[in-house]
């Protein structure tokens, strides 16, 4: 199913541990699967997805554990996400494939559509974010 999936982000799973290559490949499928029209590409060394060229979804290899971001995470009011950072962005860690609740995930992704902060204009904005959905 990862047809969709950029050969550089599918290099980047093959790169990881077996136990984190299981929770990249769920990711990278989930992720291409609920955003078909996401652009995916390897994005600060990083598996990162696109809507109109902004940032929603990625994930990325921490010392003991996959994390998955979304850009405007804080916004979804979800118990499951932790604040990240000093934007708008939330994340979960993971351990294990076994840690992934696909149907928090999809919902997840669903409102990554739907609820968006402006992170590709941020720069000029001189890092003031405005709320696009």
């Amino acid at each position: 199913m990862e047809g969709h999936v950029n050969t550089e982000i599918l290099a980047y799973n093959k790169s990881q541990s077996k136990s984190d290559r299981e929770i990249c490949s769920i990711l990278s499928e989930e992720i291409s699967i609920i955003l078909p029209e996401a652009e995916n590409k390897i994005w600060h060394r990083h598996p990162v997805w696109f809507l109109d060229g902004n940032p929603v979804a990625g994930y990325s290899k921490l010392k003991d554990c996959i994390r998955l971001l979304f850009w405007s995470g804080q916004s979804f009011e979800e118990d499951g996400l932790k604040k990240e950072g000093s934007f708008k962005a939330a994340e979960i860690r993971y351990t294990s494939a076994e840690e992934i609740n696909r149907k928090d995930l999809k919902r997840w992704l669903k409102k990554s559509r739907d609820i968006q902060w402006d992170y590709k204009n941020i720069v000029k904005r001189k890092g003031k974010l405005l709320r696009l959905k």
